[in-house]
């Protein structure tokens, strides 16, 4: 840590970091403040655009009481606070403050940091800058309109395959292209805010499944915008899982809506949007489903297979890390932007939710060297609440891959943890989510970094990432998957390499301060990806090859290396899509490791 403040120091010629970026986040404050009342006084007496479609997302429900525009406990907007300094990074995160970096360019930023190298093809040379031109143009073209205004971006343009419903906005698939609107220079945040009321309206129609009606706080899937010939008008016709290959609703596409909605209030400072009486209705009717009362003794949600990314059978039903990763990041962004005055019963309910939560991950998902030791020697058939396994694991269903693959330094989240039942595969969007979250603390963070370099060749090879490993293979295969033939060993979601992970990767690997991971990622994803058509998945143990099936020009390949690269070229877009420890979260006692050691 001291060598990496002293090689940033030197790199301002004698001037501390510290000093140098107060005084610039203070000119930029002043400023901030400046443009701050202009702007009100440019807007005052006029009505916000957004106030007219939400006022149509109330005459369809009913809407909460109205409340104080105050925010408790928030710190929006990003341009006029400062971070607090996270020990799992090997900088202070005030280097990512978007106040220092205001006054920045990027190449300042990234000196700034320590980010950057003149030898990396992500320091912007020719063929990277236009790789990013051509993304660029690429992510435009899949702009869906809705009455003249954007509205989302389609799954995917492949001039060749059928359409399916890769025609359609997905809100999971929507996240990165979101991100890359907001984190463009300069921002283009109206895609991102009709995105959210488009959704939010659609989350307030009623939802059939041949005679089932699902719960009121579910969000769609996706959506499409058809033209109605005879009323003469765009129509929105949205899909909440009756449509899909599992007829199974999507369980994450209501915590990214959340996830999203706090990235555009942390980038645009407006949180008129997130005080709507609307849409804090529609977030609490989301979290309504997730902390209602029921039979569960564990504060995780059980879940079927086919309700989040990996959307086909895969053997995730029970209480998959991705799902529980994102509860968790959903649940803190929801606390910050919920208003007291109305949800105060439901803010209890989170903080309690939110302890009990990152307790059953950080002490039961954990794995690392120590921890398969202790369960390689378990007993079975204990009892009482003196018992060591708890769940009551077998020892002899840990799969022999698992000794192989785990490294003396280093650590992840497996992927389930269920009575008798371990999934000890490796999920990457849970992973990272849980850095990004603060679910996983800073050594299980640094730990889960350690692993991915351990293991590149496995999560990484030659075309980044895999979504699971290692792949289900032989008689494993058929039972899990049903002889999924989109499934096959090292396809698609069964360990299957995925670019659009390029910006979790990332993000993660500058949290942690490890940029230098997702510098080595993004090189080789510059190597083929664009040459390649910017396909969907790759096939293969070490993701060689095009996908079977996959779609050329898949919008979130392309928006997933924008994420990427812009926030590798200016770190300081992670604070909207990172959040900081929350002191008031009881920390479990852990048995320290050899992954965890300094």
């Amino acid at each position: 840590m001291e060598e990496i403040v002293k090689n940033i120091e030197e790199d301002f010629k004698g001037e501390s970091i510290t000093q140098f970026l107060e005084s610039e986040a203070m000119k930029s404050t002043q400023q901030a403040k400046a443009d701050q009342k202009k702007t009100a006084d440019d807007v005052d007496g006029k009505e916000v655009p957004a106030q007219q479609e939400l006022t149509k997302i109330a005459m369809v429900r009913t809407a909460v009481p109205n409340g104080s525009n105050t925010f408790s406990d928030v710190d929006f907007p990003v341009k006029s606070q400062g971070l607090k300094p996270s020990p799992s990074v090997g900088i202070h995160l005030k280097c990512f403050d978007l106040a220092a970096s205001a006054s920045m360019s990027p190449s300042e930023t990234k000196s700034a940091i320590g980010v950057g190298s003149e030898n990396s093809s992500c320091n912007g040379n020719g063929a990277s800058s236009q790789m990013m031109e051509e993304a660029w143009e690429r992510l435009k073209k899949s702009v869906v309109l809705y009455k003249g205004s954007p509205v989302g971006t389609l799954a995917a343009l492949d001039p060749i395959a059928e359409s399916l419903n890769y025609n359609q906005v997905f809100v999971r698939d929507f996240v990165p292209s979101g991100l890359a609107y907001l984190m463009k220079d300069p921002p283009e945040p109206e895609i991102v805010k009709n995105f959210l009321i488009k959704t939010l309206l659609l989350q307030g129609r009623e939802k059939r499944i041949d005679n089932f009606t699902l719960g009121e706080g579910v969000m769609p899937a996706s959506f499409k915008v058809l033209y109605d010939s005879y009323r003469k008008k765009d129509t929105l016709n949205a899909d909440f899982g009756g449509s899909a290959i599992g007829r199974v609703a999507p369980v994450d596409s209501g915590f990214w809506w959340i996830i999203l909605l706090r990235s555009y209030t942390k980038c645009t400072g407006d949180y008129s949007l997130s005080e709507e009486p609307e849409v804090q209705r529609g977030m609490k009717l989301i979290l309504d489903l997730c902390l209602s009362d029921g039979f569960d003794t564990f504060p995780t949600l059980l879940c079927t297979d086919g309700c989040s990314m990996i959307d086909r059978r895969m053997g995730i039903y029970g209480y998959p890390i991705e799902i529980q990763a994102l509860f968790f990041f959903a649940l803190r962004c929801a606390k910050q932007m919920l208003k007291p005055e109305v949800a105060k019963e439901l803010i209890e309910k989170i903080d309690k939710r939110i302890t009990a939560l990152s307790f059953h991950i950080q002490t039961y998902y954990w794995l690392d060297f120590t921890q398969l030791n202790n369960i390689y020697r378990y007993r079975t058939e204990e009892y009482s609440h003196t018992a060591v396994n708890k769940f009551n694991v077998n020892p002899e269903s840990i799969p022999d891959w698992v000794f192989e693959f785990m490294p003396m330094k280093g650590g992840f989240f497996i992927g389930n943890v269920s009575p008798a039942r371990m999934d000890f595969r490796w999920f990457l969007v849970g992973n990272c989510i849980a850095i990004l979250s603060y679910l996983a603390t800073p050594v299980q963070a640094a730990a889960i970094m350690d692993l991915v370099e351990a293991r590149w060749q496995d999560l990484i090879g030659e075309m980044p990432l895999k979504i699971t490993y290692p792949a289900l293979d032989g008689h494993q295969w058929k039972i899990v998957t049903g002889c999924d033939p989109k499934n096959t060993r090292w396809s698609y979601h069964n360990g299957g390499s995925w670019p659009v992970l390029l910006w979790l990767l990332t993000a993660a690997s500058i949290k942690t301060g490890r940029p230098q991971i997702a510098k080595r990622a993004i090189d080789l994803v510059e190597q083929r990806l664009s040459k390649d058509g910017w396909p969907e998945y790759y096939d293969g143990k070490t993701g060689r090859y095009v996908g079977k099936q996959a779609r050329k020009y898949q919008t979130w390949s392309i928006a997933g290396y924008l994420v990427a690269k812009l926030m590798i070229e200016n770190p300081a877009n992670l604070v909207m899509i990172s959040l900081e420890e929350d002191k008031k979260i009881t920390k479990p006692r852990l048995t320290r490791s050899f992954s965890w050691s300094p």
